[in-house]
């Protein structure tokens, strides 16, 4: 989609991560979502956009979330849409993931969106085959879709994203989303900190232009954003916290910790939420917090993407790699 403010609009067959999209290729994105944000309240939700192409769903790591939006995005577009359950499938008996990629490239689906547990195991399944690939996440590489609707979700309440202060706290180092997010939010100007104990907040970021800080205090002063991450002790080798009691006194978002943030400020997260040792229930349920919309606009998101890679399909453009 171009238009006259907008000339360079995303053209590419994959969506492997945010990391090579320009700033045009990315508000293009958050356009297409915006429009479907309207369609998805209205009462005829379908479109034919996509009516007669198949979706294959490979999840190699659960994900109830991300596939059940990407699954109502193709049905919603008029897709035919196939979930593959890696659990009770042949990768189970030894096939690897060529082996899958090459399989399900015979059935000749339109677009196969992937989530699996190795970093870049995602890029290398797009090489294999002849269709579009969409990264639904890959291993604490990368989360583009996640990172497209938390900024949709920032810029509907704010109105833009450029200047705003953003703080991303919590275990950065194995979170997917807050890379994504760190080189969409920069690419798009905001100004972005990374909040954390020094084990979970490598200082190698600060080489990356970001203000990198151990203190909730510091991190959320006069922050528009909060966004939490949750401890992802499935992607730990060895102890990154002392407790999780200890983490949540420190790092854990409560009422008192917001207040240092602006007053205005709005709490997001990317799911799931481990009450009580990253957020407090009163603030992840609080008039601030824009965690359900995040929910909402997954939808929307994940169709402008969909539509958007099939169309580069067409246009026999590059990919992200």
């Amino acid at each position: 989609m171009t238009t006259a403010a907008n000339p360079y609009g995303f053209d590419r067959p994959h969506l492997l991560g945010i990391e090579g999209l320009s700033k045009p290729e990315i508000l293009d994105l958050l356009d297409r979502a915006e429009a479907f944000v309207d369609i998805e309240r209205q009462k005829n939700r379908r479109r034919d956009t996509l009516a007669g192409r198949t979706q294959i769903n490979l999840f190699f790591e659960n994900s109830t979330r991300t596939q059940s939006s990407f699954e109502l995005a193709g049905k919603r577009l008029g897709a035919d849409v196939m979930n593959m359950a890696v659990s009770q499938s042949s990768v189970k008996k030894g096939e690897t993931l060529i082996d899958t990629a090459m399989t399900l490239n015979a059935m000749n689906p339109d677009v196969i969106v992937v989530r699996h547990h190795a970093s870049g195991a995602v890029a290398l399944l797009a090489q294999k085959v002849d269709c579009s690939v969409v990264n639904a996440g890959d291993g604490s590489h990368e989360h583009p879709t996640q990172a497209l609707l938390d900024a949709l979700t920032i810029r509907r309440h704010k109105g833009r994203i450029e200047r705003l202060t953003v703080a991303i706290c919590g275990d950065v180092a194995h979170s997917r989303v807050a890379r994504s997010n760190i080189l969409l939010l920069t690419a798009l100007d905001a100004r972005v900190r990374l909040v954390g104990p020094s084990t979970l907040v490598p200082g190698a970021f600060r080489d990356m232009g970001l203000e990198v800080t151990t203190s909730m205090k510091d991190g959320l002063k006069d922050a528009d954003i909060v966004m939490m991450l949750r401890l992802q002790r499935e992607r730990m080798q060895g102890s990154f916290v002392p407790s999780v009691r200890e983490y949540f006194r420190y790092w854990g978002l409560d009422e008192e910790k917001l207040a240092y943030a602006k007053p205005d400020a709005l709490v997001m997260h990317p799911g799931p939420m481990n009450r009580g040792v990253e957020i407090d229930p009163a603030v992840a349920d609080g008039p601030q917090s824009l965690i359900r919309e995040q929910v909402e606009m997954g939808v929307a998101v994940r169709m402008a993407v969909l539509e958007a890679v099939v169309a580069g399909r067409g246009n026999g453009a590059e990919a992200v790699r």
